[in-house]
């Protein structure tokens, strides 16, 4: 008998609306399926379970724990490791089989397509606000996530393979609102890191990366190659090191706004 070569561990969000998974999941013919399942109160867990029974519940405030319980609960060699709001094309299906079945390589990177939308969005992505690839697959002792609430460093172990040719479908954001949503709580997350580290950094510091994130992203990445588009990332992105800088110095602890909401209501 073969041994198994193939796993896809799908690492829900609660957010994640019920409906994606079944599209999420449905072009997906591995060996087996682990889906991780972070909150949810929906129908998410039928669903699921309508092509696996490996699931993995439970509450995450970080990333990185989030995705190793779902790592961890991988049983096969390889690992292609997917979020609810991603799809995997049939062509991109079919390379993943070709790559698992000769590569000596410990990792690949798999490039994204990002969608706002119903407008695909190629360039000008980086700057902890987006990706236009990402280590997607790899054996299971390969990747390992750090323990940052939002951006988690991410350290790969062996040798790196080629990068894929057939692109992730992402759908990033619906519009614009919920891309300013998805800065604020981008920001939020960062922003507690940065005070458990005890090093916020200064206000000058992050003032100047306002323009160093800005011509990254819109010219080093080539983001005014999507027009207007291209700008609106490249802005949230410059933005997104200073607001989690001023949320960090400015914001009150969450036990301090506890307490407020606590005196709030005593005085109703």
């Amino acid at each position: 008998m073969q041994p198994k070569r193939r796993l896809i561990n799908c690492g829900a969000r609660s957010r994640a609306p019920r409906r994606e998974w079944a599209a999420t999941i449905r072009p997906l013919r591995p060996d087996e399926i682990v889906v991780v399942l972070d909150r949810c109160s929906d129908r998410s867990c039928e669903i699921a379970c309508s092509f696996t029974s490996r699931l993995v519940e439970g509450a995450w405030e970080r990333e990185g724990a989030r995705r190793h319980a779902g790592i961890d609960a991988c049983r096969s060699d390889w690992i292609l490791e997917i979020d609810a709001d991603e799809r995997v094309s049939p062509q991109l299906a079919a390379e993943i089989g070709k790559v698992v079945a000769g590569s000596p390589a410990a990792w690949h990177l798999v490039p994204v397509d990002n969608y706002i939308g119903d407008r695909l969005v190629r360039w000008g992505w980086g700057a902890s606000f987006g990706r236009s690839a990402h280590g997607a697959l790899f054996r299971k002792e390969a990747k390992r996530w750090g323990d940052q609430r939002i951006h988690p460093m991410v350290a790969f172990s062996g040798p790196q393979g080629t990068t894929l040719s057939s692109p992730i479908i992402h759908y990033v954001d619906r519009n614009i609102s919920e891309m300013l949503r998805r800065l604020d709580r981008y920001t939020s997350a960062r922003a507690e890191d940065l005070r458990e580290s005890g090093d916020i950094g200064s206000f000058g510091r992050n003032l100047r990366r306002i323009a160093s994130r800005f011509c990254k992203c819109y010219f080093g990445r080539k983001g005014y190659r999507e027009g207007q588009w291209g700008f609106l990332i490249a802005l949230c992105a410059a933005l997104y090191p200073i607001l989690s800088y001023l949320k960090a110095r400015l914001d009150p602890l969450p036990e301090e706004r506890a307490a407020t909401e606590l005196r709030h209501l005593e005085t109703e």
